[in-house]
C-alpha cells in the first residue's frame, strides 16, 4: 500500500497476484492471460517491479519458512542439493580438461 493520495488502483492487487500465480502454473505467455485477468502488460509490470526490489524472494523466503515450521522443522534449511546433467565428451577433447561422473561411469 503507498501513499496516501492519488488515484484509486484500476485492478485490484489480489488479482494481480492471482494472475502472476496462474502464469506460473499454467507456464503460458504473459500475453496469453485470459480476459478476466487485469491486462498482460500490468501484470508483468507488477511482477517486474516486485522481483527487482525483492519482494518475491521476501515472500517465497517468508512462506518457505512458515511451512516448514508448520511440518516441525526449522524455518531456514541447514542443507541443499544441487542436480547437474553429466554430458558425454568427444574422445578429441584432452583428458585434463574433462572429468568423469562415477555414478553413470560416463565421461564428461
Amino acid at each position: 500500500v503507498g501513499p496516501k493520495g492519488g488515484r484509486r488502483e484500476k485492478h485490484p492487487r489480489r488479482r494481480i497476484v492471482d494472475a502472476i500465480f496462474y502464469v506460473v502454473w499454467t507456464g503460458c505467455a504473459w500475453r496469453q492471460l485470459p480476459k478476466d485477468f487485469p491486462p498482460w502488460p500490468t501484470v508483468y509490470w507488477y511482477f517486474t517491479w516486485w522481483h527487482d526490489d525483492g519482494t518475491v524472494e521476501r515472500v517465497h523466503d517468508t512462506l518457505r519458512g512458515r511451512v516448514r515450521e508448520a511440518d516441525g522443522r526449522a524455518a531456514e534449511p541447514s542443507a541443499g542439493l544441487i542436480d547437474s546433467q553429466s554430458v558425454r565428451t568427444a574422445d578429441t577433447v584432452p583428458a585434463g580438461t574433462r572429468g568423469f561422473d562415477a555414478g553413470k561411469k560416463v565421461k564428461g
